[in-house]
């Protein structure tokens, strides 16, 4: 494969040269293979932003790369003073449709179709926004209308899959159809995103991630797939890449309630993934302090001495100073240094660990009492509840089905799982609530 040649995203976008739908792709190749690519479109972006009066031709090159930014409101807004062409309606339907407005998207591409543009592209593009409405037998027909056409167009391909996986076909038969859509453009965002869903729920994690990646390459990136690629980098305990993926998603919808949440729960997780290791440290150091001094080789005097002091593990002698070493009878500085080798060959010294506090017994919790109305819906499956895909993760890796089983757990028994952070709990007591039930000791 021949390589795409570099180009000046910056001196594409500002000058005065042509600006279509091939130089849009150049720009869209370049910006999943060039890091100093996104920074050059930034910079274009800002200086176009910058002119108070623009052409319409000026215009339609700030809208599509405002649009390619994920900038998909400021994109509405400029491609509306845009010249009215194909190019600026095709990406003015895109970018409505990116902000759920898919009426008027459909109108969009409609006229860009008129207007010349690739008609593949706008029928496909119309057929999401019309899934997007949940009229999915006219976006089957808008691509059948296409006939042979529309087999040779990746853009019709997976907007035909993604109509078979609405009307609830076999998965393998859906992925027959992505297949062929990466095989005439093996970086098609929405078909990639579509066999990461699919990989995503028959549990091939290792391959959903590649998908969901593979799919980012194209800008702009989707949300669905930095969402699920987030939560499968969490599963992975990779809380810096999944922070990366909600990340991307507030810099283009600084308002986006998935992303806010999860963002705020991965970062829980990842403090209390710092909490666990602190845990697995201390469950060492516990049991480096219960070894028996009688496994080490001591001079008789010094086992002598410390049997007298009733002295019998590594951990009494951490928390004898040497002050109160010494001051045993027979007790001097040849068994002193012979004590501290000991301890230093297993990291500790003498002293180092202070005097335990008084352990304050436990009190034990009553069990929650049920009422009869609420004996009613114990039975329920956790799914009734619509909790989050992360908290269902979590809560299926305990073993709760219902909604019974919930309740006889505690915030506690919960937060022990991987990924289940604050915000996760809130949103479980939140559903409770609503029932009027409560998690034991809550």
């Amino acid at each position: 494969m021949v390589a795409t040649a570099r180009i000046d995203i910056r001196d594409l976008v500002t000058g005065s040269g042509p600006f279509g739908p091939s130089e849009v792709h150049a720009v869209v190749t370049q910006l999943g293979s060039d890091v100093a690519a996104h920074r050059d479109l930034r910079a274009a972006v800002r200086e176009l932003e910058a002119v108070s009066e623009r052409s319409p031709a000026a215009s339609v090159k700030l809208g599509v790369c405002q649009r390619l930014l994920g900038k998909t409101r400021d994109a509405v807004e400029t491609l509306k003073s845009a010249d009215g062409g194909a190019l600026a309606l095709f990406h003015a339907g895109l970018a409505h449709a990116a902000e759920a407005a898919h009426d008027k998207a459909c109108e969009l591409f409609e006229a860009a179709r008129k207007a010349g543009y690739d008609a593949a592209a706008c029928v496909a593009a119309s057929a999401e926004s019309l899934r997007g409405l949940g009229k999915v037998d006219e976006a089957k027909k808008a691509i059948d209308a296409l006939g042979a056409d529309a087999e040779k167009s990746a853009d019709c391909l997976a907007a035909r899959a993604g109509v078979l996986a609405d009307e609830g076909a076999a998965p393998g038969k859906v992925a027959e159809i992505l297949e062929k859509a990466i095989g005439i453009d093996p970086g098609h965002p929405g078909a990639l995103f579509l066999m990461g869903m699919i990989a995503d729920r028959v549990g091939n994690e290792d391959d959903a991630r590649g998908y969901y990646e593979r799919s980012l390459a194209r800008y702009p990136a989707s949300v669905g797939a930095l969402i699920n690629l987030g939560i499968l980098y969490e599963d992975k305990d990779d809380f810096a890449k999944a922070q990366q993926c909600y990340r991307r998603v507030l810099e283009a919808y600084p308002d986006h309630p998935r992303a806010r949440l999860f963002l705020k729960d991965s970062s829980a997780s990842s403090d209390m993934q710092m909490d666990e290791q602190e845990l697995r440290q201390r469950d060492r150091l516990d049991q480096v302090l219960c070894l028996p001094v009688s496994d080490f080789e001591l001079s008789v005097r010094s086992r002598n001495c410390l049997q007298k002091m009733g002295i019998h593990t590594l951990g009494d002698l951490a928390r004898t100073s040497e002050e109160e070493i010494l001051a045993s009878k027979n007790f001097g500085e040849t068994s002193l240094v012979e004590i501290k080798e000991m301890l230093a060959s297993k990291g500790l010294t003498l002293g180092q660990i202070a005097q335990p506090s008084a352990v304050t017994e436990a009190v034990e919790l009553e069990p929650v009492e049920v009422s009869a109305d609420e004996q009613e819906v114990l039975g329920m499956p956790l799914t009734d509840l619509n909790l989050s895909v992360r908290a269902r993760k979590c809560t299926t890796k305990l073993g709760i089905m219902t909604v019974g089983d919930l309740i006889r757990r505690t915030a506690e028994d919960l937060l022990e799982c991987k990924n289940f952070g604050v915000t996760s709990l809130n949103e479980v007591r939140e559903k409770l609530s609503e029932r009027g039930l409560k998690l034991r000791g809550d």
